[in-house]
């Protein structure tokens, strides 16, 4: 199993619990034993929640018997059988497979844009949420330090892009941050800070529709955020941002959560791709290879419950069903059964804004308000997997309604260079030449 995000712990677990000890060995490859959950990390950019919240322990149950490789794969051997790893440490090691199951997710989406991968910083780790809401912090400490009006303008300009959920509920999580920290500096004005959301897109959330599209949109500007629809970035700098449209905003901060790509893991393949994602067939199988599966964000899924022709989005949604039917699937084929092919219809959407701010589809209802904020909590806090999480969780949200934030930096990655240049790790993988080179060397040296 190559993936610990919503698809690939979904599918340990339903393996573990429907396989014998002695039926078949499982081994889960990942650089961390914990299970991110990803739609919560806006609240732990703002500081609603804490890190440890949202990360999920794979060796917290009693029964957890599979065999976890620290690492992340580089590349697989569809021939040989064999997916290379690079360990936490740098070792490549080779794993032989009978059955693969390939959720290694997405990274995030760049464009070739002068500056870009350099100054920006992402949001798709725990390591960078918890970098970001320093650095937001830092930003109001030093424009309060600083004796410079321009300086202290561009500290308080903050930029995000991409009108996506992520990038909405960044930039609704984090401008609250500053609104309530910003009482805390007496020296600086409040009218200074100021957040652009821009995406090139014509409307915000689209998938939401006309209706709840336009009252996310009404939220955000009346709290004060500046929202761009058809621009982008055209350069990034140290010190300030330049848009598509001409404007030149000075900022130290510019936050980029324009959509994702499928790993390059999928590459090393050299298999057929759907816009990058792994072409497979309802059963989420891999055309011409026995024992090999791909699911998630990398796999180019048919939604059967759209039409033909249609392909599941990447969403945490479908991730998780499809983690546990890809799992009987792996089961099927192991005891010489049928596969069934993966159907789900879309349960609805929800957007947490913060505070009482949020707008939700369950099930095709449209909802607004509170109504909506009780909504989206209470589905993340029911997809949590553990009980200690959901405790966790709703002490953090129960101690944030009640005594708000401290606004402290930890400082652990102050020195540390963190942006998407830094977390991505694309360069990490191998071709398909290079992994076939790589095993078959391999293989003369035993």
């Amino acid at each position: 199993m190559v993936g610990a995000g919503f698809a690939g712990v979904e599918c340990v677990r339903r393996l573990e619990r429907r396989l014998t000890p002695n039926e078949a060995d499982v081994t889960l490859v990942t650089p961390f034993s914990y299970q991110l959950y990803l739609p919560l990390l806006p609240q732990v950019a703002s500081g609603v929640l804490t890190p440890q919240s949202i990360a999920l322990s794979l060796r917290r149950s009693r029964k957890y018997r599979t065999r976890i490789i620290p690492g992340g794969a580089i590349g697989v051997d569809l021939k040989a059988k064999v997916c290379v790893i690079r360990t936490i440490t740098d070792e490549i090691v080779d794993e032989p497979y009978d059955y693969i199951v390939l959720a290694p997710g997405s990274v995030t989406r760049t464009f070739d844009i002068p500056g870009l991968v350099d100054h920006a910083f992402g949001m798709k780790t725990l390591a960078e949420a918890a970098y970001i809401r320093d650095h937001v912090i830092s930003q109001l400490d030093l424009a309060d330090a600083s004796p410079d009006p321009a300086e202290r303008a561009a500290r308080l300009q903050f930029v995000v892009v991409g009108g996506g959920y992520a990038g909405t509920e960044t930039a609704a999580c984090l401008q609250r941050l500053t609104h309530a920290a910003v009482k805390r500096y007496p020296r600086l004005d409040p009218r200074l800070i100021k957040w652009h959301l821009i995406d090139i897109a014509p409307k915000l959330m689209p998938e939401l529709g006309e209706k709840l599209g336009r009252s996310a949109y009404e939220i955000l500007t009346r709290r004060g955020i500046e929202i761009s629809l058809k621009t982008s970035v055209a350069k990034a700098g140290p010190d300030e941002v330049t848009f598509t449209d001409g404007r030149v905003v000075p900022t130290h901060t510019l936050i980029w959560t324009a959509g994702v790509v499928a790993s390059p893991l999928i590459a090393t393949l050299g298999a057929e791709t759907v816009k990058g994602r792994l072409a497979v067939t309802a059963d989420m199988a891999l055309p011409g290879h026995d024992g090999v599966f791909a699911l998630g964000d990398a796999a180019a899924v048919p939604n059967l419950a759209k039409g033909e022709g249609e392909v599941c989005p990447p969403t945490a949604q479908h991730a998780m069903r499809q983690g546990r039917h890809v799992a009987d699937n792996v089961i099927a084929s192991l005891r010489g059964e049928p596969k069934q092919p993966y159907v789900h219809k879309d349960l609805g959407l929800v957007v947490d804004l913060g505070g009482k701010d949020a707008v939700s589809k369950p099930l095709g209802i449209e909802l607004h308000g509170l109504p909506a904020q009780v909504v989206a909590r209470g589905y993340h806090w029911s997809a949590l997997r553990t009980n200690v999480a959901k405790t966790r969780v709703m002490t953090n949200w129960l101690l944030n309604a009640v005594a708000g934030d401290d606004f402290v930096r930890t400082g652990f990655q102050a020195r540390k260079p963190a942006k998407l240049r830094d977390f991505e790790y694309t360069d990490a993988y191998l071709t398909p030449e290079e992994v076939q080179a790589h095993v078959a060397a391999s293989r003369a040296a035993q």
